[in-house]
């Protein structure tokens, strides 16, 4: 079975080349090749390391190339001519554009010089992060391996490792110290465990495996809002979650109550928090043919649009993510639709910018599939700086059963943060559903 082949694009030195290559030559990476290594400037010194590994080597100057276009195609060109598989960006200090990645998906890594999302995105690169770092006052900083996708340093986090700051450092010391504990092991290790997966899959014949819903939801401790749609594995029933968490006292006074066929959410204690725009809202409303669920007042602005013959991307066309800095947490939304057939969609938006400038919409349009499910959620994990959701919505299992699924969910939550769920099964059939409510802060009278 061949490896994957590897290249890694360079800027200068090529101190991260050569962690790679030390890893290849002690075993530590041996499901890959390193095959490749490309540089946008000339005669920079990691390709005096590639050539002493015996590594092919390539030249494609950015400086050369009037349009970032026509520098990528370039780049594209020499990657079909190798036979690259996986990209590296080790040291590369030019950002890849949407269109390229998209020639490559959750196939380009980067190691970046701090603990993502601290001191990354636009400006944040090579010293200037460990100047930023100390600037701060900051006691620790790190490295983080992720996927690259449309936004700088906005892909999925792979490996991150955490390095102390000192008082006395300067960005250089500080900068090699990152380097030395932090990119040169998480990088081969991330390589190698991508190539492992890789072989796996070519091994197995298979795509990517669904994941299990619960298991993922245990293992982070805040998702924050939760959306899943899916189809049961017998095709009869739409399958829909919706759910919130709270660290604050005023978050967690809240509870999921029914309208009719709409699910509300009221306070169970108002006076724990001065303004509820960004907490109090109507998350699901059922429409004639079609349930719309979000996690904010953009369900009104969805439900109103359809209602005046637009589409559900035209409507959250007019609305951003939520106005809550320094997390700017993003607005997730949900339709499903049961006329002429089912379908149903996703959609998020969230910062295209580390300070909230730009808004990027995605959306995304399913074609059901019995047995599976996509789940997006608003944070990737707890933190003092909430980090958002980034990637595709993740593919997961829903079970026939209502009761597994719903009880499986509850329990998943994480038991501090969990606030409210709601679930619903449609028959497809009869348009009938099935649905239960469960709030941790409860009601007299309410599901608990």
């Amino acid at each position: 079975m061949l490896k994957p082949r590897i290249a890694v694009f360079v800027s200068g030195g090529g101190t991260n080349l050569q962690a790679l290559i030390d890893a290849q030559d002690c075993g530590r990476i041996h499901s890959g090749e390193l095959a490749l290594v490309i540089a946008s400037k000339p005669s920079i010194y990691a390709l005096e390391r590639a050539k002493c590994a015996g590594i092919a080597r390539e030249t494609v100057a950015r400086a050369a190339f009037v349009t970032q276009k026509a520098y990528e195609e370039s780049l594209l060109a020499v990657l079909k001519q190798h036979g690259i598989d996986l990209i590296v960006l080790a040291g590369f200090m030019h950002i890849l554009s949407a269109a390229f990645v998209s020639h490559y998906p959750d196939r380009i890594v980067n190691v970046h010089p701090s603990l993502i999302p601290a001191y990354c995105g636009k400006g944040y690169y090579g010293i200037k992060v460990h100047e930023a770092v100390l600037a701060a006052g900051e006691s620790e900083t790190g490295a983080t391996v992720h996927m690259v996708n449309e936004v700088p340093d906005g892909g999925r986090i792979l490996m991150q490792q955490r390095v102390p700051a000192f008082a006395s450092d300067t960005p250089e010391t500080l900068q090699r110290r990152v380097m030395e504990q932090a990119e040169w092991v998480l990088l081969p290790r991330a390589v190698e465990q991508l190539c492992a997966d890789w072989m796996e899959r070519e091994k197995t014949g298979a795509k990517m495996k669904q994941k299990d819903l619960f298991e993922t939801l245990k293992s982070n401790p805040y998702p924050g809002r939760g959306i899943v749609l899916g189809l049961t594995p017998d095709g009869k029933k739409a399958a829909l979650a919706y759910f919130i968490m709270g660290r604050s006292a005023g978050s967690r006074s809240r509870a999921f109550v029914k309208n009719g066929d709409d699910i509300g959410i009221h306070m169970l204690d108002g006076g724990k928090i001065a303004d509820t725009s960004l907490i109090l809202y109507t998350p699901l409303r059922t429409l004639s043919g079609v349930t719309v669920v979000t996690n904010g007042d953009q369900t009104d602005t969805i439900c109103s649009a359809l209602a005046n013959g637009k589409t559900f991307e035209e409507a959250l066309f007019t609305r951003t993510f939520e106005p809550d800095a320094p997390h700017f947490t993003p607005r997730i939304s949900g339709m499903l639709a049961f006329s002429p057939e089912y379908r149903y969609k996703l959609s998020i938006l969230k910062s295209g910018d580390a300070e909230g400038k730009t808004t990027l919409r995605q959306t995304f349009d399913m074609e059901p599939l019995a047995g599976t499910g996509h789940f997006i959620h608003t944070y990737q994990g707890d933190g003092a700086v909430l980090p958002s959701f980034f990637g595709e919505p993740v593919a997961v299992n829903i079970p026939n059963e209502f009761s597994v699924f719903v009880e499986g969910l509850w329990r998943a939550l994480n038991a501090e943060n969990k606030v409210s769920l709601y679930v619903r099964y449609t028959d497809l059939e009869t348009g009938k559903y099935e649905d239960k409510i469960f709030n941790q802060y409860a009601s007299t009278g309410e599901s608990a």
